[in-house]
């Protein structure tokens, strides 16, 4: 029975696995992307978003604390000054695991962890995917206000057709 488990003890000791988890989530933060098997990724998503929201507050107590966690001041620099600008507004869920399908040598589930906001691509498709749906919503009105156009157009240009008529008499 698994009765108070709350994590998955990924078939190491206690300390091994912190120090691993503790090398991924630097590794992370540094990389902004890793790739890894699909149980440790999910480890490391609890591992260090906690972090990550921990860095949103940038004073002494909040970087002693994550430097205790991840034992690297690169990847504390890191997390306090870039990452934690692209996401201060963001209320949770800073990582994305992305499956890959499974390795060779052993046929273990592989997949890419990697932080939302760092992930250009994805960025930039989500902003011509946005462009693009206002563009068609725009076409559809578009059409309706040419076709109330094209209606008023005889209408307003038959009033200026004699008005320019009037000019020419009196000239």
């Amino acid at each position: 029975m698994r009765h108070g488990k709350t994590h998955n003890h990924l078939g190491r000791t206690a300390s091994h696995r912190a120090a691993m988890l503790s090398n991924m989530a630097a590794s992370l933060i540094l990389h902004k992307r890793i790739q890894t098997t699909t149980a440790k990724a999910k480890e490391l998503r609890k591992y260090v978003e906690p972090l990550i929201t921990k860095s949103k507050t940038d004073d002494t107590n909040s970087r002693r604390v994550v430097f205790s966690y991840l034992q690297n001041k690169e990847a504390v620099k890191e997390l306090f000054g870039v990452v934690s600008e692209k996401i201060a507004n963001r209320p949770g869920g800073y990582t994305r695991i992305i499956k890959l399908g499974n390795r060779l040598g052993d046929n273990a589930d592989m997949c890419l962890i990697e932080l939302v906001d760092f992930n250009e691509t994805l960025l930039a498709a989500a902003a011509t995917d946005e462009k693009a749906a206002k563009t068609r919503r725009s076409r559809r009105s578009s059409k309706k206000a040419v076709e109330a156009t094209a209606e008023e157009t005889p209408a307003t240009e038959a009033p200026e057709a004699p008005a320019a008529e009037e000019e020419k008499t009196e000239e």
